[in-house]
This record gives C-alpha cells, structure tokens and sequence, in this order.
C-alpha cells in the first residue's frame, strides 16, 4: 500500500507521484495540515447534534496522516488514474477513493491559496498577483503569455463535437491562455477553459489579462499582435514557454 514513509526518502519516485520534491511536499503538508482543521472545525459547526466523542475516534483511517491524505490527492492529479486503480494503492474501495478525492480536493485549493500558489483567473488578481512578486523589477523575472492546447474524448453530441472541433491532426480539445514565470516554470495566470479551434489571440484578448507597468513580459508569435494593458515586453520563439515547467 502507497504511503508517504515509502516515497519520502526516494526523490525521484516522490517527484513522478506528486511533482514535488521533498522539501516542498512537508511545507505544502504543514498548509495542507492547517486548512484540513479548519474544514474538520466547518463540519462541527454544520452538526445539528453535538459531537458525542473526540475527533479521530472510530475505525482507523487507510490514510491515516496528513502526508498520506496529501499524497494521495496529489497522486490523483498529478497522475489522473482510475479511481479504482487509485483506491488499488492506497488501500481503498472505488467508492472510498472517491469519497476522499471529493473531500480533500477543496482543501488541496485552500491549502495552495495559503502558498499562494493558485494562479490568477480574473485579469485584475493576476495583476496583483505579478506586482507581488518580490523579483518583478528584477532583470531575471519574465512572465510570458502563452496558451496550452490539450485533446479531450471526442463528444458524441454533434453540436458539441463541432464546437470541440480544433483542425488539427483531426482533433477534439480545449485550451487554455497561461501566464507563466518563465524561470521557474510557475504558472501566474490562467484564462477560463475554451475550445481548441479558438486562437489563441483571440482566447487572450477575452481573458482580459493585465500586466503591472514595470513587468517585462514575454509572448509567442501567436500573440503577436496583442498588446495588453501594462505590456512591456517581447516576442518570443514559437516554441511551447510552458517547457520550462
């Protein structure tokens, strides 16, 4: 069974699980630790009864620690397995391992917005967001503006399948535009979900992003033409920016 005292000590492993490493994983985990309290203290407000015994009593859990619970979650998305074949390592039934995909899931977002390491999703939180960045007059800090397209199953409603209809290679997906730190390969800003056939330009300018004046900002040819508010920057090579990440 899958536990986070079998990978702690074996980075590689660690990293193809979750993408962190382990000095990461236990700061994220002391977040992650915090935000879990307080959904445990929500849910004991939300009790119409008083509870009748301590917390943690009862059977004990396929996932006991709160390094378990959070590898398990980050498996879950860093890896996309079955449930079934998820439940398979850690332990747990299909329906187990969704019951606590679903659980841990909003307290995986809570415990990220504590690290602050959400990305923006409105163009003025990415401005904030960028303006906090302690390097952002330094010559090394360069967010770029790219998109990532991904395929998805074809849908098998026609209007669906045509809408999901990109061109290329005969393929169905969706995109999204991304601001990324080109450094670090740490996504700042991320536009709403839109079918693949959509320029790229086009998805940027309906995101709306905005960049702080003094940011020195980067773009792929496929921007070319668009300018956001407070761009001060380049255009860069056709490449995927994202590869850094």
């Amino acid at each position: 069974m899958l536990s986070y005292a079998k990978v702690a000590d074996k980075p590689r492993l660690l990293r193809a699980l979750t993408g962190f490493d382990k000095e990461a994983f236990e700061k994220l985990a002391r977040s992650f630790a915090e935000a879990y309290e307080e959904h445990l203290d929500e849910l004991d407000r939300k009790r119409e009864k008083p509870r009748q015994r301590r917390r943690g009593g009862g059977r004990k859990s396929a996932i006991p620690t709160i390094e378990d619970k959070l590898l398990f979650i980050l498996v879950y998305f860093k890896i996309y397995p079955l449930q079934i074949v998820l439940g398979l390592l850690f332990g747990l039934s299909q329906p187990q391992a969704n019951f606590w995909i679903h659980r841990l899931t909003p307290i995986l977002n809570r415990a990220l917005g504590y690290e602050m390491q959400l990305p923006a999703r409105r163009p003025l939180d990415l401005e904030q967001v960028l303006s906090l960045c302690p390097a952002l007059e330094g010559a090394g800090f360069k967010p770029a503006l790219t998109a990532t397209e991904r395929r998805i199953r074809r849908p098998k409603d026609p209007d669906r399948q045509k809408q999901s209809y990109s061109g290329k290679k005969k393929c169905h997906t969706v995109k999204n535009v991304v601001v990324v730190e080109r450094e670090s390969g740490k996504i700042k800003g991320l536009s709403k979900t839109v079918e693949g056939k959509k320029h790229d330009k086009k998805a940027a300018e309906e995101a709306g992003f905005r960049f702080p004046k003094v940011a020195s900002c980067g773009k792929t040819r496929d921007f070319r033409a668009m300018n956001p508010k407070g761009w001060n920057g380049f255009t860069g090579p056709t490449r995927n920016l994202l590869e850094a990440s």
